[in-house]
């Protein structure tokens, strides 16, 4: 707002994690150029202080951007600095029209300028932490498919398996399997421990074959790609 040489700025404090009503700040420069601040006292340094807030807010989710590991980590800074980056936008709107207002000022120029690269540093930290965000999950989303997939091959296999020893087991449970093999006139344990590690090889076998990597297909390209004649 302007009156007859004076210009008033309606500014907010930067947002606080969980704070629901923002709290305002105003600055008021009289004609003679003198800046006087509503809480931070008198100057140009009143401003600048103003700033330095929303520049120590920015670097702490910097830190906690370049700390995060997880999707609700990355969720967690994404929503604290949804509200800054507004502030920041709000804020370098303010400083533009002041600046239009007060005209060829230094001061009022140094402000715009610092609140631009203040709307820039969140906006560009909202844009990577959206980024990793977006990677993560898709990146988890790809690891979820390829273990599907190797479970869709692995009871694949296993039904193969069954189908193949099927017919198998059903002949002998209908007719019968008791045959003279010659165990009969081993000692008791030898027969015992002779099928235990059979059991155990063939165990060991069906499970490296059950988890035999498979690697999907490439995918077809599509579009452009498929008009370009190769050349051999």
């Amino acid at each position: 707002m302007q009156a007859d040489g004076h210009v008033l700025l309606v500014t907010h404090r930067p947002p606080r994690q969980g704070e629901r009503v923002r709290s305002g700040r105003y600055f008021w420069r009289n004609p003679e150029g003198k800046w006087i601040s509503s809480d931070l006292g008198q100057g140009a340094t009143a401003m600048l202080k103003h700033l330095e807030e929303y520049t120590t807010e920015i670097n702490k989710l910097e830190k906690a951007e370049a700390d995060a590991q997880s999707s609700e980590d990355y969720f967690r800074v994404i929503s604290e600095l949804s509200p800054l980056l507004r502030a920041t936008r709000n804020l370098h709107s303010t400083m533009q029209k002041a600046r239009e207002l007060i005209g060829n000022d230094r001061a009022a120029i140094n402000f715009r300028d610092r609140a631009y690269e203040l709307e820039r540093s969140a906006e560009l930290l909202f844009n990577e932490a959206k980024n990793e965000l977006d990677f993560l999950i898709a990146q988890r989303t790809e690891q979820q498919a390829a273990s599907s997939h190797r479970m869709a091959i692995s009871a694949y296999r296993l039904n193969i398996l069954a189908a193949f020893f099927f017919p198998v087991v059903t002949l002998a449970t209908i007719f019968g399997t008791s045959m003279r093999h010659g165990f009969e006139t081993l000692s008791p344990p030898v027969p015992f421990l002779t099928m235990v590690f059979v059991g155990i090889m063939l165990g060991v076998v069906l499970i490296v074959f059950m988890n035999m990597p498979v690697e999907p297909k490439p995918r077809k390209r599509r579009g452009a790609d498929e008009r370009i004649r190769r050349t051999p």
